[in-house]
């Protein structure tokens, strides 16, 4: 991030996804030009009006890589936003690549991403430098955690929701772990759930901007409310400095009442969440200031101040409803 040169070609990756979706209609609606991309030919975000789609490999194909590259070089995006996890190790590999074909990007190191992905390996850093999170085992580590609290079975590598079942003893987490895809099992948090909206720049400074997690449908907010706690901030600050993530992030946690401790961190993600319009509506330009520190410009801490008690509600929107393209014509009513 040598060169101030103002950025209006985006290329946004993952726009089947909330991230991604809303992201790309955030720059479409700055006057950007966005090429949208997803691995899947049905994503919705292809058909928001006014970007240029394309279908890409999913990051576990190895064409993803010299795909992307290729698309790159064809389309000249002049900065590259990926809203999904699993792109993140190959798109630090290629950093300098697409440097060299004139697209920028803004990513953590390989170590932070590889944390943010890694359930157990999250946990453990954290219990390193204090911050309260669930505790946290691995199927052999089941004796290790408490028998008198509901646990939760989930992916050591998911995301979302997908692939997360809830019990009630070791025994339970024992089966499950035996139906789960690499599990590690926790601690069962009980409270008020929030998502904290981030910025990180170059110097390491963030910005959060908290919302509760008032209905979550599939892992995503589909309604949220900002609000400020000292507490909440302090954590996700310093769950942020832990892990070394820059740019666009979110942290999710916990908020217990009572309970002790009061606050727990549960997740980082280094790309912008599916909530993140909460932030936007609040105040926060988390989109305007992820370009300026994409440019070069830096980031202006003060636009990204905002005002709790502002509510996002999301919902299912019809985007198309005509002929299918990938059918045959039908003929004409008579």
């Amino acid at each position: 991030m040598t060169s101030a040169a103002p950025l209006r070609r985006i290329l946004v990756t993952g726009v089947g996804g909330a991230p991604g979706f809303d992201l790309a209609r955030s720059l479409l609606r700055l006057g950007l030009t966005v090429i949208a991309a997803d691995a899947h030919p049905l994503a919705p975000g292809l058909a928001l009006p006014g970007v240029t789609p394309r279908t890409i490999p999913p990051a576990t194909d190895p064409c993803f890589g010299p795909h992307l590259l290729e698309l790159c070089r064809h389309l000249r995006p002049e900065a590259l936003i990926s809203t999904v996890e699993a792109e993140l190790p190959h798109l630090v590999a290629m950093r300098e690549v697409l440097a060299e074909v004139g697209v920028r990007t803004w990513l953590p190191t390989a170590e932070a991403v590889r944390v943010c992905a890694d359930k157990a390996a999250f946990a453990a850093l954290l219990a390193a430098h204090g911050i309260p999170t669930p505790r946290t085992g691995l199927p052999d580590q089941l004796h290790d955690l408490p028998e008198d609290t509901g646990l939760v079975v989930k992916p050591r590598r998911g995301h979302g929701a997908q692939g997360v079942r809830f019990c009630r003893s070791r025994a339970q987490a024992r089966v499950l772990c035996g139906l789960v895809p690499d599990p590690v099992v926790q601690e069962r948090v009980a409270g008020r759930e929030w998502t904290a909206d981030c910025l990180v720049d170059a110097q390491g400074r963030a910005s959060v901007v908290p919302r509760w997690r008032l209905l979550v449908k599939g892992g995503l907010a589909m309604v949220s409310t900002t609000f400020h706690d000292p507490e909440v901030v302090a954590l996700a600050t310093a769950t942020l400095a832990a892990v070394g993530v820059v740019g666009p992030c979110c942290v999710q946690g916990f908020v217990r009442d009572p309970g002790t401790p009061r606050v727990v961190v549960t997740e980082v993600n280094a790309r912008f969440a599916g909530g993140f319009p909460a932030a936007q509506a609040a105040g926060a330009d988390l989109v305007l200031q992820t370009l300026r520190g994409l440019a070069g410009h830096g980031v202006d801490h003060d636009r990204l101040r905002y005002q709790p008690g502002i509510r996002l509600t999301k919902y299912v929107e019809t985007l198309l409803a005509g002929p299918d393209p990938d059918l045959p014509t039908p003929p004409p009513l008579s």
